[in-house]
């Protein structure tokens, strides 16, 4: 019996930073889930002493006991890309995601959907997706979005600034497909990039 191909669902930087070894790629979306800026950066956008805000996903069912704060509380998908690997380099892949995303994230298999002529049908059964279960100690949970837009404004860490990988993200989200949204992330982009207005395109000190 063949091998199933090894199928990685990218939504946060892995949209803008695709892993090694692709053969082919494929945008998508998840049903049930939300993509949010509830994970701790201690390592890429952030430090340990003063960490970024980077994005999991949550299950919907999950995330409604976390968001009492969250301004877009109806929507439950997710859009991202379906990358699929080479055979030969499989191994090699999973060791490098599995370093990649080391500060709190797990391994799961989800379905992925696509809009074929205005009705949703699964494209790719159980691809692997890093989500960042609530359990983990990274996790932050929900935060008001001036909050939230103020602290990823000002932080910075060894992969760049906080502000920067939403900026990639939102531009990146909006790239994928004409039905490709994301409540959440956009409102964040306009707050934070008043920000820039208001206070110029640096980063305070913290």
């Amino acid at each position: 019996m063949a091998t199933p191909p090894f199928v990685v669902f990218g939504y946060g930087s892995l949209i803008f930073k695709p892993p090694p070894h692709v053969i082919s790629q494929v945008p998508g979306f998840l049903k049930g889930y939300v993509r949010r800026f509830a994970q701790q950066s201690h390592d890429h956008r952030g430090t340990p002493e003063n960490p970024g805000r980077v994005v999991t996903l949550v299950h919907k069912e999950d995330w409604d006991r976390f968001s009492a704060s969250d301004a877009f509380p109806h929507e439950d998908v997710v859009w991202g890309v379906a990358y699929t690997i080479d055979p030969a380099y499989v191994s090699e892949v999973r060791d490098y995601l599995d370093y990649r995303e080391k500060d709190g994230y797990t391994m799961e298999t989800l379905d992925i959907y696509t809009i074929d002529d205005s009705v949703e049908k699964v494209i790719i059964h159980n691809a692997y997706c890093y989500v960042g279960r609530p359990d983990n100690p990274s996790f932050i949970g929900s935060e008001p979005l001036d909050t939230l837009a103020a602290h990823i404004w000002r932080s910075v860490g060894p992969s760049g600034r906080n502000k920067d990988y939403l900026y990639q993200l939102a531009d990146s989200v909006r790239a994928l497909a004409p039905a490709s949204y994301d409540s959440h992330l956009f409102a964040l982009e306009t707050r934070i990039r008043q920000l820039d207005k208001e206070r110029g395109d640096g980063v305070e000190k913290n």
